[in-house]
C-alpha cells in the first residue's frame, strides 16, 4: 500500500500558505460589506463605483469558494487514504493519487497569484506591438504575435479588444494596440514586455532562405480612475482623425471616424478607430492615454525607469527577450529564465503560462 502521507502534508502547508497570501480571514470579514453594497438600491447611479464593487465582490467570492473547494477535497483524499491504509484496500490507490495530482495542481495555479502582489499587478493590460527589424517578415510576425495573445486570452476567458491596427506593407501588420481584460491581465503580461525574435524559413523569400524577425510588446496597466493620477490639458493634445486603413475584417471595422490623439509634452500616440462612433474612439483613446501617462508617471515617481528600459529597446538583434525558432530546429526560448519549450506551435497558440510562471518566479529571485 502507497504512502502518500508525505503528499497531503505538503499540500496542507501550501493551502496554509494560500490561507495567509489569499487573506482569507480579511475576505471572510470583507464580503458582507460588499454584498450590501452591491444591494444597495443605488448603486448604479455611479457606474464607475459599481463596477468596481462587483469586480471586487466576484474576485472575492472567488477566492473563498476556491479555497474552500481545495480545503474539502484535501480532506476527501485524506479520509479516503487512510480508510484505504486502514483496510489495506490497493483498490483505491488510482484513485487516491489521480485525486492528489488534481489537488496538487490547483494549488499550484493557486501559488501563482503569491507572485502578483504589485500594485497594479490586478489590472486590465493595455498593449501595443509594433513590427521591428526584419520588412516583411517582421510584419508577418508581428500579425503571429497578436494571434498569439488573443489565444492567450482566450484559453484564460479574458476580453480582447483590439482598438486600432496599421496594415503592413504586403503582409502583416507593422503595429497593433490592444486591450486584455481579466483579473491580474496586467501582472502576468509584464513577463512579455520586450522584443520578440523569430527564425524560420520565409515564406515570402522565393529561394526558401532563413530570415530573422523581431517585433516589440508594451504594456501598461489600464486604470479604473486616473484623474487623480493624472491632469490632461486639452491644449498639450493634437486630435486627428482619419478613416481606418486597411481590409478590417478580422481587425477593424472600417470607417470614417478613427481617432488619432498626440500628447504633445511627451510625444505618446494613441489611436482608436474599432468603435461605432467618433466620440467613442476619441474617448476610448482618451482612456488608453491616461493609462500611459499614469504609468508614466507613476514609474518616474517610483524611479523604476530603469527597470521598465526594455520598453524603449530598439527591436533588432541583441535585444530580444525570448526566441521562437521554427527551423532548423522547434524551439521556443526566454533569454531571460532559460526555459525552453519544443512546442512552439502550442506557444504561438497562446500557451504561454509555463513561461510566464517561470518569468514571475525569476523576477522574485532577481
Amino acid at each position: 500500500m502507497p504512502d502518500f502521507f508525505d503528499d497531503i502534508a505538503l499540500l496542507r502547508t501550501k493551502l496554509d500558505g494560500a490561507r495567509h497570501y489569499l487573506r482569507i480571514g480579511d475576505l471572510t470579514l470583507r464580503r458582507p460589506e460588499l454584498e450590501a453594497a452591491a444591494a444597495a438600491p443605488g448603486l448604479w447611479d455611479d457606474p464607475d463605483r459599481a463596477r468596481r464593487v462587483t469586480r471586487e465582490l466576484s474576485e472575492l467570492v472567488e477566492d473563498l469558494e476556491l479555497f474552500a473547494e481545495l480545503e474539502a477535497a484535501l480532506e476527501d483524499a485524506d479520509t479516503l487514504h487512510l480508510l484505504a491504509t486502514e483496510e489495506g484496500d490497493e483498490s483505491l490507490v488510482p484513485e487516491i493519487s489521480q485525486m492528489l495530482a488534481t489537488l496538487a495542481a490547483k494549488v499550484d495555479e493557486l501559488e501563482l497569484r503569491s507572485l502578483l502582489g504589485g500594485e497594479h499587478d490586478g489590472s486590465d493590460a493595455v498593449c501595443e506591438i509594433h513590427s521591428g527589424a526584419g520588412g516583411t517578415d517582421a510584419q508577418d510576425w508581428a500579425e503571429m504575435l497578436l494571434a498569439m495573445y488573443r489565444g492567450w486570452s482566450d484559453r484564460r476567458g479574458f476580453k480582447f479588444k483590439v482598438d486600432s491596427v496599421s496594415e503592413g506593407q504586403g503582409a502583416g501588420i507593422s503595429s497593433a494596440e490592444f486591450t486584455i481584460s481579466g483579473r491580474n491581465a496586467y501582472g502576468l503580461l509584464q513577463s512579455e514586455r520586450g522584443v520578440h525574435r523569430l527564425v524560420r524559413i520565409s515564406p515570402f523569400d522565393s529561394d526558401a532562405r532563413r530570415h530573422t524577425a523581431f517585433a516589440q510588446f508594451k504594456v501598461v496597466p489600464f486604470f479604473d480612475e486616473v484623474s487623480d493620477e493624472v491632469d490632461i490639458d486639452d491644449k498639450d493634445l493634437r486630435i486627428d482623425t482619419f478613416r481606418s486603413s486597411g481590409a478590417g475584417g478580422q481587425h477593424v471595422n472600417v470607417t470614417d471616424s478613427a481617432v488619432r490623439i498626440t500628447h504633445l509634452p511627451t510625444g505618446i500616440v494613441v489611436s482608436c478607430q474599432n468603435e461605432r462612433s467618433q466620440h467613442q474612439n476619441k474617448d476610448r483613446a482618451m482612456q488608453i492615454l491616461a493609462a500611459r501617462l499614469a504609468d508614466r508617471i507613476r514609474a518616474e515617481r517610483e524611479a523604476e525607469l530603469a527597470g521598465l528600459a526594455g520598453d524603449y529597446m530598439k527591436a533588432e538583434w541583441g535585444s530580444q527577450i525570448r526566441s521562437y525558432v521554427l527551423h532548423p530546429y522547434q524551439q521556443v526560448k526566454d533569454d531571460r529564465t532559460g526555459v525552453s519549450i519544443g512546442n512552439v506551435d502550442g506557444v504561438l497558440a497562446g500557451d504561454l503560462d509555463q513561461l510566464i510562471e517561470a518569468y514571475l518566479r525569476w523576477k522574485r529571485l532577481s
